[in-house]
C-alpha cells in the first residue's frame, strides 16, 4: 500500500508539532487543536541549552533530569542505552556528572514550529575531572508544555574522525 507524500508530510508534521494538520499541510480545525502557539525566538530556544548546561554544573542528576519532559528520550554520547524513563535519565547523569562536564556550543541551527523547537549542531564538552575535551554532534527537540519548554528528545554522538 503506497502512502502519498502529502499524507506522509501531514503525518510527520502532526507527530512533530502535536497540532492537527490536514493533508494539504494547513492547520485543521477541531477540538484537538486547542492550544495556541506560544511566541518564542531563536534566542529563547538557544537559552534552553544554557539552562540545561547550568543544571549540569549543580552536580545534581535530578536537577538535570528536570529539563526533560515525561516520556522523553535521551540518546547520550557516553551510553549505548536509550534512556526513556526519568529513572534511566537520572542514572545516566549520576555517572556523567562525576566527570564535571561543561558544554560549549560550536555551531547551531534552530528551527521553530508551533510549540516545538529543534536545536541542532556541534558542541564540545570539557570534562573538569580530567580536562579532556569531547567533541560531539547534538540534536535537542523541545516542546512547550503550557508552562515551560522541556526536552522531548536529545541525541548526542561523537564526531566522526573523518569529514
Amino acid at each position: 500500500m503506497e502512502i502519498s507524500r502529502t499524507v506522509l508530510s501531514a503525518a510527520i508534521a502532526f507527530a512533530i508539532t502535536g497540532c492537527a494538520v490536514s493533508p494539504d499541510g494547513t492547520e485543521a480545525p477541531g477540538p484537538q487543536n486547542t492550544q495556541a502557539c506560544v511566541a518564542t525566538s531563536e534566542a529563547d530556544i538557544a537559552s534552553l541549552f544554557d539552562r540545561w548546561n547550568s543544571s549540569l554544573q549543580t552536580g545534581n542528576p535530578r536537577e538535570v533530569a528536570a529539563n526533560y519532559a515525561e516520556n522523553s528520550v535521551l540518546l547520550a554520547t557516553l551510553s549505548n542505552k536509550p534512556r526513556v524513563t526519568r529513572e534511566e535519565q537520572i542514572d545516566y547523569f549520576e555517572h556523567f556528572l562525576v566527570n564535571k562536564p561543561s558544554g560549549k556550543i560550536n555551531s547551531r541551527t534552530i528551527k521553530i514550529d508551533c510549540n516545538t523547537a529543534i536545536d541542532i549542531g556541534l558542541y564540545t564538552f570539557t570534562l573538569g575531572k580530567t580536562g579532556q575535551e569531547v567533541k560531539a554532534r547534538y540534536t535537542f527537540t523541545y516542546k512547550w508544555d503550557g508552562r515551560q519548554w522541556l526536552i522531548t528528545t536529545q541525541h548526542s554522538s561523537f564526531m566522526p574522525e573523518k569529514e
